[in-house]
């Protein structure tokens, strides 16, 4: 509608007086009176009746049939713009123009929800209130409607907030009151509508509102209209009322409205009057005048008003957002809107797509992504799939028009021709064949494409514009159920059909059905055919109240339409019998998840993979399973296990299909209530991970079902194997926890897990389910599948011995426990073959240290000849573990076998032979502090001394941590006696450089007499050694030796903010020093040694002089 005080815009069609240059045609004035005629005699229809012809109202509620007049006006009104029609007839009468003008405002709620708000939960917006989303509680999704512009509009409308609704032909204007809110005073809004053939074609509101969809103002007033058709004065287009007046009423009217809205229109009115009265203006070279009111002109594009400039704003601030703020589903909500005007048969769906696009293809992260060489994040890509699949369904629509399919290639084909345009595959590059190549029309028009280095996200629309619905392939496929040529011979199109009767799509679709080289799957497809189709197929047979027929009473009950329910509807006449739209869905389904596909290459394709099945199957866990459904699941999961190289059930697979794990065990859980021995023998068949093999399954490779043979055996890179793993771990519970209690199925299930689970992780994590599961608080232990437990935790020991696990220590602990729940006979085993689980050490310092610990006895219940069988066993395991590491086990096996004393003498024999070759002095030290503690000196000495031979301290050492147990065994010796502390000291002089210690050792030994305190406490009588007399000479000796060389040592690179700390070492020097005789004399010849050689370091010498002289 032109703004107030600004010149009609151009756009506005031209009219003029009938006659004057309408181009009517001789003879046609006939027909108009003849229409006349039936408007007199049908007069004014009820709005009842007219909403009940439109079936707006539910059956039974018609009061009275249309008469001729307003069926004729409706149907005009819905094809033929207003220009057509008065071009075709000279004359229209008014009543009949009344009613055309009627009918052309739209009559549907559809529409005018459709373009106010989003939907939630539903694309349907007959079937969901519509709403900002589609998962958030129900209570946060009424306080979302509320808020919306369409559900506001039903308020405002409802309280009576329109008035003054006025339509003058085709144009429609009304106030809206805005109640006064807390914070905002009362407002008054004018509304201006202008609609053609039924649609509303430009909306302005003076509320200023700034969005992709009409404002709730907007919404009032049209639903007025719709809801209150006969309160609305009507008034034929003002060009008509104009041709009725004179020149003196056309002054009048004229000067009045100057005066009416003089500050508004008078700059203007006066330019169009000076531009009047020129003869050569412009404006005197055309008949007719602008009239806004008078509706769309022939050439005019019939199509719902969108703000254009809003869409790309919208989309531009959320993709700036980067994935913050909701921005995602912001965009997922508009793709939803693309679909749902694609479902309308809106043209606006490929209008505002283009509009999307090009915002995409604007992002700057697009480049700044490529630039640094890094993937876009996984629902920006999501996001850009979604962009390319809904461009397959715009090029693929049946309705359009030649020249809109040519219009979107150019515009795709450029698209796809920039840089950043994203790869289909979304790792840079992988070729997939062109399906369209082998249509007769694709042959040429293709060629660009596919020379093409890499496939982008239009790519797949590009091609989809060589395809038609003509063609021949598909054309049998729509008419037939079974598509096959059997008599191909005699057939002219055999060229379409291969030996066998079947189609022949570049040979691509035969083999997609009988063989893994169709490289593509059906789920994880970038354009997710299966998905659509089940979708598809589920909304045709979606059951809600039968109030929901009508639209207008849909949108009084709006939020009472949360859950919905799937039944199985009449069978439409192309449905067999028994069929039904929700088992069709249901058959689709299982089929496109059964079938067999190789895994893609790239992060993000196999992550789509998996994903897209998680969401089907999620769809269909919705869905209750009735007796007619169950027969479904039977027959196709039979059909799977059956199908050969098409399914992914079969016997025989390709290396690197797609594994069934996650489908199997929806299949399982599904059919276990009805067929148990199906559910399993499917889940079972899908426990194989073949990737994971080392060798692919061999067969004949002439035979067409042997196709896995002739892969190359190579480990493919599968991003998601991780996922895959736990899908397989997460199957093989599930069947654990249903086979409890069955013997049999138990074992088989056993078999098959330690057959096909390769991940040690994985299988520790099932013997965890199971031995869960088999000791439940509220029932006995199953012993079956505690034993599957034991079973499965054998072979975790087994997996894990040889590797690296950081789960090691836990597991080992683990496997205790269950075997102690299995019983003493499963603890003796897992001791007798101890070898084959546990290194040396777990089985000292865990398994047999468990096995003997009071709570394990108590937990048994054992008595006491139990007791000693197992108490043997450990022992047993002890010592072989000591022999076999005696440096890790030995201290573990003298403490296992204390209260059995041959086994103890054997342990400790087994410590000698090893101390003097593989044991290092720590371990000696401490078996030998335990000997001391246990009461065994003499044996706790015999180890020390042989530490003591492999321990070397050199003089800068004075905090090695050996320094303890070289005190403590001189220590224990000098307890002993004389001869111990003198067999020891040798050792120590010479293991010992380190002069700090053997001033401490010379300090401690001449404190007391040897063998002073003896081996229960009693004091000995005896004399202090004799520094002057061996061993203490020799230790003395060593001492002050130790000081010299260190002083040296450490003379050699002192620096000055050490001197202070070695003049302290000097001092404790002379004190060892002058525990000798003539100490004095050599200390002093010693400094002076010192001040000569080191006379350099003046400083330092200075401070020597100061302190010793």
């Amino acid at each position: 509608m032109a703004e107030r005080g600004q010149p009609p815009p151009p756009t506005k069609r031209l009219c003029c007086r009938p006659g004057y240059g309408s181009g009517a045609r001789p003879g046609q004035q006939v027909d108009a009176i003849g229409l006349s005629s039936g408007a007199l005699c049908a007069g004014p229809s009820s709005a009842a009746a007219a909403a009940a012809a439109l079936g707006l109202l539910p059956l039974g509620k018609t009061q009275s049939p249309e008469s001729l007049l307003d069926i004729a006006a409706r149907k005009v009104a819905e094809k033929w713009p207003f220009q057509r029609v008065e071009e075709r007839f000279e004359r229209i009468p008014e009543p009949v123009q009344r009613r055309i003008v009627y009918w052309s405002f739209p009559r549907s709620e559809r529409e005018i929800c459709m373009y106010s708000s989003f939907n939630i939960g539903s694309e349907d917006p007959t079937t969901a209130p519509p709403g900002g989303g589609g998962t958030a509680p129900s209570g946060g999704a009424d306080a979302a409607e509320n808020r919306l512009p369409f559900r506001r509009g039903i308020v405002l409308l409802d309280d009576g907030c329109v008035d003054n609704v006025l339509q003058v032909g085709f144009h429609l204007s009304g106030t809206v009151t805005e109640p006064a809110m807390q914070s905002e005073p009362e407002t008054v809004c004018n509304v201006a509508i202008s609609f053609d053939r039924c649609k509303i074609t430009s909306v302005t509101c003076s509320c200023g509102n700034k969005d992709i969809f009409y404002c709730a103002h907007v919404v009032a007033l049209s639903l007025y209209r719709i809801r209150k058709p006969d309160q609305v004065k009507l008034h034929l287009p003002i060009s008509e009322t104009l041709f009725q007046m004179n020149r003196d009423q056309l002054q009048k009217f004229v000067q009045y409205l100057i005066t009416v809205h003089h500050t508004e229109v008078l700059p203007t009115a006066q330019k169009l009057a000076d531009e009047i009265l020129s003869q050569n203006s412009e404006i005197n070279q055309v008949h007719g005048a602008p009239d806004p009111t008078a509706g769309a002109s022939i050439d005019d594009e019939n199509c719902w008003h969108l703000d254009e400039e809003q869409v790309q704003e919208q989309v531009k601030l959320f993709l700036s957002q980067g994935g913050y703020h909701g921005s995602g589903k912001q965009l997922n909500l508009l793709f939803a809107k693309v679909q749902e005007m694609l479902k309308m048969r809106d043209s606006n769906g490929a209008r505002m797509l283009t509009l999307i696009t090009e915002q995409f293809m604007a992002d700057p992260r697009l480049s700044l992504w490529r630039q640094q060489g890094t993937a876009m994040t996984d629902k920006y890509r999501q996001l850009w799939d979604e962009l390319g699949a809904l461009w397959m369904c715009i090029v693929l629509n049946p309705h359009c028009k030649l020249e809109q399919k040519a219009s979107w290639l150019k515009q795709l084909k450029k698209w796809n021709n920039v840089d950043v345009c994203p790869w289909e595959d979304g790792n840079h590059g992988n070729e997939l064949p062109n399906l369209t190549n082998a249509l007769p029309q694709g042959a040429n028009a293709n060629q660009d494409s596919s020379n093409r280095p890499h496939r982008t996200v239009f790519t797949r629309a590009i091609e989809a514009c060589d395809l038609h619905w003509q063609d021949s392939h598909l054309q049998h496929i729509i008419r037939s159920d079974l598509y096959t040529n059997y008599c191909y011979h005699d057939n002219t199109e055999n060229s379409l059909f291969d030996s066998h009767g079947w189609p022949l799509w570049h040979e691509l679709l035969h083999k997609g059905v009988t063989s893994i080289t169709n490289l593509e799957g059906w789920v994880g497809h970038p354009l997710d055919p299966i998905g659509t189709l089940f979708s598809s197929l589920m909304e045709a047979c979606r059951v809600d109240d039968e109030s929901f027929h009508a639209f207008s009473d849909f949108t009084e009950n709006m939020g009472q339409c949360k859950s919905l329910e799937y039944q199985h509807p009449p069978a439409h006449k192309f449905l067999e019998e028994g069929q039904s739209y929700l088992t069709l869905a249901v058959e689709v389904a299982l089929i496109g998840l059964g079938q067999q596909r190789i895994m893609p290459d790239g992060l993000y394709a196999q992550e789509k993979v998996c994903r897209n099945e998680e969401q089907l199957i999620s769809k269909l866990q919705e869905i209750e399973l009735d007796d007619t459904l169950v027969k479904i699941f039977r027959k196709q999961t039979v059909f799977l296990l059956e199908a050969g190289p098409y399914s992914g059930l079969g016997e025989a697979i390709h290396r690197e299909s797609v594994p069934m794990h996650t489908f199997a065990k929806y299949l399982f859980t599904s059919l276990l209530p009805h067929d148990a021995e199906l559910a399993y023998k499917t889940a079972l068949r899908a426990m194989r991970l073949l990737v994971l093999e080392s060798t692919a399954p061999s067969g004949d490779v002439s035979h067409p079902h042997h196709v896995a043979s002739v892969v190359p055996n190579r480990y493919p890179r599968w991003f998601t194997l991780s996922h895959v793993e736990s899908q397989q771990c997460e199957l093989a519970s599930t069947m654990l926890t249903a086979a409890k209690g069955d013997v049999r199925r138990l074992e088989i299930v056993l078999e098959s897990i330690q057959k096909n689970i390769h991940s040690s992780s994985h299988i520790f994590k099932l013997a965890q389910d199971a031995f869960k599961i088999a000791t439940l608080m509220d029932s006995l232990p199953d012993i079956t599948l505690l034993k599957v437990s034991l079973e499965l935790g054998l072979q975790v020991m087994r997996i894990t011995l040889s590797t690296l696990n950081w789960r090691r220590r836990e597991m080992v602990r683990w496997l205790v426990t269950c075997a102690t729940e299995v019983g003493v006979y499963a603890l003796d085993s897992i001791m007798q073959n101890w070898f084959t689980l546990f290194t040396p050490t777990e089985a000292t310092s865990i398994v047999a240290t468990t096995v003997m610990s009071n709570s394990t006895i108590v937990r048994l219940h054992l008595d006491c000849h139990q007791q000693e069988k197992l108490a043997s066993s450990a022992r047993t395991l002890a010592l072989q573990c000591a022999m076999k590491d005696p440096q890790n086990c030995a201290l573990s096996a003298l403490t296992l076998c204390e209260k059995d004393h041959i086994a103890f003498e054997t342990a400790y024999q087994i410590v000698l032979d090893a101390a003097t070759t593989g044991m290092s002095y720590s371990q000696l030290f401490t078996i030998a502090r335990y000997m001391e503690h246990r009461g065994y000196p003499m044996r706790a000495y015999k180890l020390a001394t042989l530490a003591m031979t492999h321990l070397n301290l050199s003089y800068n050492q004075d905090t090695h941590p050996a320094i303890n147990d070289v005190l403590w065994a001189c220590a224990l010796s000098h307890s002993l006696g004389k001869n111990e502390l003198a067999a020891i000291i040798p050792l120590v002089v010479k293991s010992v450089k380190c002069a700090t210690v053997l001033s401490d050792i010379l300090r401690r030994c001449t404190l007391t007499t040897p063998g002073m305190v003896g081996l229960h406490g009693r004091r000995n009588s005896g004399k202090l050694m004799s520094l002057d007399k061996a061993p203490l000479r020799q230790l003395l000796d060593a001492t002050i030796g130790a000081y010299i060389n260190t002083t040296h040592s450490r003379l050699t690179h002192i620096s000055p903010r050490h001197y202070s700390e070695f003049i302290e070492f000097l001092s404790k020097a002379r004190e060892t020093f002058l525990m000798a005789h003539d100490g004095h004399i050599q200390f002093t010849q010693f400094i002076d040694n010192l001040k000569q050689i080191y006379k350099g370091k003046k400083k330092l010498m200075m401070l020597v002089r100061e302190r010793f002289g």
